[in-house]
């Protein structure tokens, strides 16, 4: 089957072809890139106006046309122009799962402006230090941040707010209603493919995030990565059955929709769905939190054919109860990425029948979305795979010395291409350790096999991966530290079987000092997102295992503690 599929990739990678692929010399390495993959995002929201009086964007009871949808970009482009932002200058974009999120999003790079994605979970301090960090001019926020930013926007000096989705809206924030009274005038402006597209923080390793510079080039390979990815292995499989692939969306009988289920902060539902319908001509539904009921009325009401966000929401809209009533026939994809689908929702998915394919994306934000992928019969006949590799990425794996392995052998998985991001915000060691080379080392152990497909076994990194949001124990260690009562603190994952893992900690309090999980917990309300706040707490009334060298053994903690002793 491998053989069909290796048969596939050469003929719609071939010259001429939809996705050929040519050498490009890309800040001095030479890479493969998809060739008619437009210079920028300018081009590529540009040339969506086509699709004209399709559904673009639902949100509830309101739905955007692609005519309307361009007629707002135009006019949010406007604006910001008349209001000084320029080519370059940086804003923020803090709300929830919002159409404006996207219209905004759009708006920006059409003027060649970087959008600056702020995690909604932020409390007023993290926020603050992005905003600080990022040297943003603007914020467009909703309710929610817009009182975060309050609480710190005296210490951001000349930073703008635009208030979206509120009625109570202060003197010093512009209403989101005048934004779209502004004349619709995107400005002529030459966008460098190397130029950045947006910033997206990842949590920190030190205990500060880090914001990863995205570039144009990058966002659009990666469209031409997600599409290539279901496209040819969607193909091999109907070579391999002997038959055409069911794709009602490419025979125009039924428009590609999706559901916007995980944050638009984050490359999954931006740069490998959002990005990736728009292009398609495909419709989007935003949720405003996650509900599995809800979103399998949407996929019945809305006919999606694509479902992809954490594994744990595909489990959980095959799981529900109303699974068997709603109609779902017209799903193509239910899987996705940012923790791996495990082989049972794979074979859950296959089981049920019909067009529904499982599928599996692995990737980072370091690369800018999709970086491998596996479907349909691929993904159940390699159920612990991460998916098959890229054709415009390079995959390898190195041992600790940094020294290339044969097919194969486990070691940190190093990827290079042309959506590898140019760096870290102000953060030139954390870049040139990440990017050696032309090459970026992920983290993450595994290995890649003779058919391009890689495996993931562990992380070199000492984070905790809670339902597709990345938790670096350090940062949260940090924290816990501030508290004048902690004498040591370890923070480590603990197995979750709904989010996959959740944060753990084990603390020593100073003697002859108390200190509670409640009280703890309390503490770290405004230093930390929620989602970063442990959720299991030991408070430990002996020294934590050491090495030799002094630093805590968190394998051994893990073996000792006892979940049900947890607070």
């Amino acid at each position: 089957m491998y053989e069909q599929l290796n048969q596939v990739v050469r003929e719609m990678t071939a010259p001429k072809q939809m996705f050929e692929i040519r050498e490009t010399e890309v800040a001095g390495q030479v890479l493969k890139t998809w060739a008619l993959a437009p210079p920028s995002l300018r081009e590529l929201w540009l040339s969506t106006a086509g699709h004209s009086d399709k559904d673009y964007m639902v949100y509830q009871d309101e739905r955007w046309t692609y005519n309307e949808a361009h007629d707002e970009v135009a006019r949010i482009a406007g604006w910001l122009t008349a209001n000084g932002v320029r080519q370059h200058d940086r804003v923020a974009i803090a709300m929830r799962n919002y159409p404006e999120w996207m219209l905004t999003y759009w708006a920006l790079a059409s003027i060649g402006a970087v959008s600056v994605g702020v995690n909604a979970w932020w409390v007023a301090e993290e926020l603050r230090y992005g905003l600080e960090d990022s040297e943003v001019c603007m914020i467009i926020c909703d309710r929610e941040r817009l009182a975060r930013f309050a609480e710190v926007r005296d210490q951001l000096p000349g930073v703008r707010a635009v208030a979206v989705r509120t009625d109570d809206i202060p003197e010093w924030a512009t209403p989101w209603a005048e934004v779209l009274q502004a004349a619709p005038v995107i400005p002529e402006v030459t966008i460098d493919p190397e130029d950045d597209a947006c910033i997206f923080y990842t949590s920190g390793t030190t205990g500060k995030p880090k914001g990863a510079q995205l570039t144009h080039r990058g966002c659009v390979n990666n469209v031409f990565s997600s599409l290539f990815a279901t496209v040819s292995q969607m193909t091999a499989q109907g070579l391999i059955e002997g038959k055409e692939p069911s794709n009602p969306a490419e025979a125009g009988q039924q428009q590609p929709g999706a559901i916007i289920a995980t944050p638009l902060f984050h490359v999954t539902a931006n740069n490998a769905i959002a990005q990736v319908v728009t292009v398609s001509g495909g419709k989007m539904v935003h949720m405003y939190k996650w509900d599995a009921g809800e979103a399998l009325r949407i996929i019945e009401e809305e006919r999606i054919t694509n479902f992809s966000g954490v594994p744990v929401m595909a489990r959980e809209i095959i799981n529900h109860p109303d699974f068997a009533t709603r109609d779902t026939s017209s799903l193509r994809m239910l899987g996705g990425g940012g923790a791996p689908v495990q082989p049972d929702l794979t074979e859950k998915v296959m089981a049920r029948g019909g067009n529904t394919m499982p599928a599996q994306g692995y990737g980072l934000t370091e690369t800018s979305g999709m970086a491998a992928s596996s479907w349909g019969i691929f993904l159940n006949d390699k159920p612990g795979s991460a998916g098959r590799v890229l054709p415009v990425f390079d995959a390898k794996a190195v041992d600790a010395e940094g020294n290339d392995l044969p097919v194969g052998e486990t070691g940190e998985i190093c990827l290079r291409g042309p959506q590898v991001i140019k760096g870290y915000l102000n953060r030139p060691e954390a870049t040139a350790e990440t990017i050696v080379d032309g090459w970026l080392h992920t983290g993450d152990i595994g290995f890649v096999d003779e058919d391009d497909f890689v495996f993931l076994v562990d992380r070199a990194k000492d984070m905790v991966l809670r339902g597709g949001e990345n938790v670096y124990c350090t940062e949260v260690e940090v924290a816990i530290f501030k508290h004048d009562a902690v004498a040591e603190a370890a923070v480590f994952s603990v197995p979750d079987e709904r989010l996959g893992e959740e944060v753990g900690a084990a603390v020593l309090p100073m003697a002859d000092q108390e200190l509670s999980a409640a009280a703890l917990r309390e503490f770290l309300a405004d230093k930390l997102a929620p989602f970063k706040i442990p959720r299991y707490i030991w408070i430990m009334d002996t020294p934590l295992p050491r090495n030799a060298s002094g630093k805590f053994v968190k394998r051994d903690l893990k073996d000792m503690l006892d979940i049900a002793d947890a607070s």
